[in-house]
């Protein structure tokens, strides 16, 4: 699915240049469960942004599904971005007027997938994710847990092939940290690839594959089991 090929990136900060990432080479396969550790400055989350579209590398190949990113049009990206990529932020990014329902259908918004089509298609995935009875109620209305769910519901309603999730229980206690794990488990089992960002030990566990990163390297590549 996605393969890293000596992808550098750069940033001047004063008078210094920072490697962000330094000859990363990497392979994600379908059906991966990969968590991305490492000190605050590693590389973890410039590695995400652009393994999702939201940056570039100054160096390096980057393909996803054999297609080179770089070659990709602008146009072309959005698509992919907005079909093949599901995202998850430690914030939830919920839009406070909207109910959960409507949140979660907001990428359907640029496809030509029917109302009533989407509109099922949303209720059945709230319903999976335990927030039947949720639809309605707006975020502010929710818990954080509940909030995180409507966004990983969001994330998922386009099907896509790769979920990016970015210290997604970065705002939760530690119990309904684990309920999201839990259910990042059972996305993967079901064949939903992941890759995820975290600090904390004990939610890279649930993870099939840990990556440690320090000073935009790869340090580790282990597989657990």
């Amino acid at each position: 699915m996605i393969t890293t090929t000596k992808l550098c990136r750069r940033f001047r900060v004063g008078d210094t240049t920072v490697h962000a990432l330094d000859n990363v080479d990497l392979e994600i396969g379908e059906g991966d469960f990969v968590a991305v550790m490492g000190p605050s400055g590693s590389g973890k989350s410039t590695l995400m942004n652009i393994l999702g579209f939201l940056d570039s590398p100054d160096d390096g190949k980057y393909r996803f599904f054999g297609e080179e990113v770089a070659m990709l049009d602008d146009e072309r990206l959005s698509r992919i971005r907005n079909e093949k990529i599901g995202f998850v932020f430690q914030s939830f990014h919920l839009l406070p007027r909207l109910t959960a329902l409507d949140n979660v259908l907001l990428p359907l918004r640029y496809t030509d997938i029917d109302v009533a089509d989407s509109q099922q298609r949303g209720l059945t995935l709230l319903d999976r994710l335990g927030l039947s009875d949720r639809v309605g109620h707006r975020p502010n209305q929710l818990s954080g847990g509940q909030r995180q769910r409507v966004a990983i519901a969001r994330s998922l309603i386009n099907a896509p092939r790769l979920l990016l999730a970015d210290e997604p229980t970065g705002n939760l206690d530690s119990r309904t940290s684990v309920e999201i794990m839990e259910l990042f488990a059972e996305l993967n089992r079901d064949g939903q690839t992941i890759l995820m960002v975290t600090h904390e030990e004990e939610i890279a566990a649930h993870a099939k594959r840990l990556i440690r990163m320090r000073d935009g390297k790869i340090e580790h590549d282990t597989i657990h089991h």
